[in-house]
């Protein structure tokens, strides 16, 4: 072997910071956030993830998208510097609600919705057909490989 050393690809990298502003009682760990988001990481990721109620989740998605009603997740993608940055809100009580009424583990959920928001920060959208098959494809994919089952199989 030469003395040269091999450059070596790095993972990517990802930083994230997890803020707590709901009362739900049943929420993920930070350890969870961070190894359900680094299974769609492709590249250096900066974002912060909150956990807000429905109240703070309604007027955030009534201020930037026009909807007047509380969602489970919203995605805003910032500026790219070479690092993918971007903030992530996921509605605790809006989860649990759809966990409940779709027979879903709560945890198998809030997982789905972690992947979600990172693909949407990839740049993944489901605004037709194709890009919401392609989409969920991949969410399926990346959801089996945590061992968690397809979020579009009906329970």
């Amino acid at each position: 072997m030469s003395g040269k050393k091999a450059n070596k690809v790095l993972p990517p990298r990802l930083s994230l910071a997890v803020q707590y502003a709901s009362a739900a009682q049943s929420l993920p760990t930070r350890a969870q956030w961070r190894r359900w988001c680094k299974v769609a990481l492709q590249r250096d990721v900066r974002m912060t993830l909150r956990i807000v109620d429905e109240a703070e989740g309604r007027e955030l998605n009534r201020s930037y998208r026009g909807k007047d009603y509380a969602t489970n997740v919203l995605t805003f993608v910032y500026g790219d510097t070479g690092v993918l940055s971007g903030d992530v809100v996921i509605c605790a009580p809006i989860v649990e609600k759809e966990a409940h009424q779709q027979h879903k583990d709560l945890l198998a959920h809030y997982a789905h919705l972690a992947i979600h928001a990172m693909l949407h920060l990839r740049g993944h959208d489901h605004e037709n057909e194709t890009d919401a098959a392609e989409m969920e494809a991949l969410e399926t994919r990346l959801m089996l490989k945590l061992h968690y089952p397809d979020p579009y199989q009906e329970a």
